[in-house]
């Protein structure tokens, strides 16, 4: 942003932002070998494994595009399909041990390139960051996509 140009509104500022994460998490993903989607498959599959009916709403997506995109991952080795161990009827979507592998490469180089975007901010202003945006997804009652980055281990660039 050169001295012209004055700061966005709350409203183009975070469609920006938006924008600008969504860049360096596609370019992370490009890196790794994976679609944007797959990514986010994998990612919150890092957690535990989910039915498809939770990967949907999780994920926002109709059946069809889940099925085929759990189809395009599953034939790359990095998930696969279960029983469900409480409804026989029902499936679940597991990371496979190479899936895990490439979930946990890939949030690791996402996380730090992520980090990276608010680096002019100083630690005051990161935290205010933090918690504003914190607010904002609560009160939306956003999905959990992403793990929570643990500062503690991965320290902010």
């Amino acid at each position: 942003m050169d001295g012209a140009e004055k700061n966005p509104g709350v409203v183009a500022g975070l469609v920006r932002a938006s924008f600008l994460v969504s860049a360096v998490y596609a370019e992370s993903a490009r890196d790794h070998g994976l679609t944007h989607q797959q990514g986010h498959l994998l990612c919150v599959l890092m957690s535990r494994p989910h039915r498809m009916t939770e990967l949907g709403t999780t994920l926002r997506l109709a059946k069809s595009s889940l099925t085929e995109l759990v189809d395009r991952t599953a034939q790359r080795g990095l998930v696969r399909r279960e029983p469900d161990p409480s409804d026989g009827r029902a499936v679940v979507v597991v990371l496979t041990d190479d899936g895990a592998s490439t979930a946990g490469k890939f949030y690791t180089d996402t996380c730090e390139r992520i980090a990276e975007v608010p680096s002019a901010l100083d630690e005051g202003e990161r935290a205010a960051l933090a918690d504003l945006l914190g607010r904002v997804v609560m009160d939306n009652t956003v999905s959990t996509i992403f793990l929570d980055w643990d500062d503690d281990i991965h320290p902010p660039a």
